[in-house]
């Protein structure tokens, strides 16, 4: 029986191809055997795929018992994790430090970020994880650096938008991305811990300074030209326009998707200040499971103000929720 194998498959069999390290080898098996057709032709080849990912996934974590702990492996936390890349020089600490004051290394010579550094981002009354990274170059980034990358909610490349070379820096994140299968080409179909154009925000740092504008209206074109139906979002900001840093932590927060639901116990006012998040298109249950473990089990029935007709309006368990409803859930 022939295999006929999908696009999709022998795209994520080029990027096994290309891998440089174990990482990325990988990854690529892991979305071979996400897309490859399941049916008794492909049974041979599924079994061989599983038996070479076993293989490496064993190579890698006996190598994670002999030596230190990984520090590209960034715990998530907050509402969601941001990932900054871009080439040396760009902003990306400058950013992180204002936003989250986080110990960083803001220095006029290249390379003075060797290692990812986390911070915490308020908006509003949630936290955001923003992570800087080691700067790349153009077609080489740190060993290690493309597994945050694809485990980030949210990649922002910055760009600096004072330099003549913004173009390139922004096409050559661009490249990256794609050449190790982290960003999907236009037109094709992502598949497992593969982004999209809309998982992607270009920032353009420095708009303060002569002629940045021009070169951001130039990276907006860009944009448009290659997703003509809808791509990234780009971005300008300045460490010395505060305007500027509250529209980028809200369109951050925009494009994670995710919602605030706030809950209230019968008879008492709602909690405002702790809200729990859910990514969008949660459910009652979603938010149940979420407040308590045994709540789903328990749950008999839910309240909600916000997205409802009336205030307090009785919902089923499987209530789609909206950014900012109040949930009385009722055991």
């Amino acid at each position: 029986m022939p295999a006929n194998l999908t696009p999709q498959y022998l795209a994520a069999e080029e990027r096994y191809r290309r891998a440089r390290n174990k990482e990325e080898k990988i990854a690529a098996l892991e979305e071979m055997l996400a897309v490859i057709p399941k049916h008794k032709g492909t049974e041979n080849l599924q079994a061989h795929l599983r038996r070479r990912l076993s293989k490496l996934r064993q190579m890698e974590e006996g190598k994670a018992a002999t030596k230190s702990a990984d520090p590209f492996q960034i715990p998530k936390e907050g509402a969601g994790q941001v990932v900054l890349m871009g080439y040396p020089n760009t902003g990306k600490s400058a950013l992180v430090g204002t936003l989250t004051r986080a110990r960083v290394n803001v220095a006029e010579y290249p390379f003075a970020t060797p290692l990812p550094v986390a911070g915490m981002m308020n908006y509003q009354d949630i936290m955001i994880q923003l992570v800087d990274m080691p700067p790349v170059t153009a077609g080489e980034m740190p060993r290690g650096m493309a597994g945050t990358l694809r485990q980030a909610d949210l990649i922002l490349i910055i760009i600096d938008g004072s330099s003549d070379s913004c173009l390139e820096q922004l096409t050559g994140c661009y490249d990256l991305l794609q050449q190790r299968g982290i960003l999907v080409a236009p037109g094709e179909e992502p598949g497992p811990q593969v982004k999209t154009a809309g998982d992607l925000m270009a920032v353009v740092t420095k708009t303060d300074l002569p002629e940045a504008e021009t070169r951001l209206e130039l990276l907006l074109e860009l944009g448009k030209e290659l997703y003509p139906d809808g791509g990234w979002e780009t971005v300008g900001v300045s460490v010395e326009k505060p305007e500027s840093l509250e529209v980028l932590r809200e369109r951050i927060f925009t494009h994670l998707r995710v919602i605030r639901v706030y809950t209230k116990i019968p008879g008492k006012e709602a909690d405002l200040s702790k809200p729990f998040v859910l990514k969008d298109g949660g459910t009652v249950l979603d938010l149940a499971e979420l407040v308590h473990r045994d709540f789903p089990g328990k749950l008999k029935r839910a309240r909600v103000w916000g997205s409802v007709k009336f205030p307090g309006q009785p919902v089923e368990r499987d209530y789609r929720l909206a950014d900012g409803d109040i949930v009385e859930l009722l055991v």
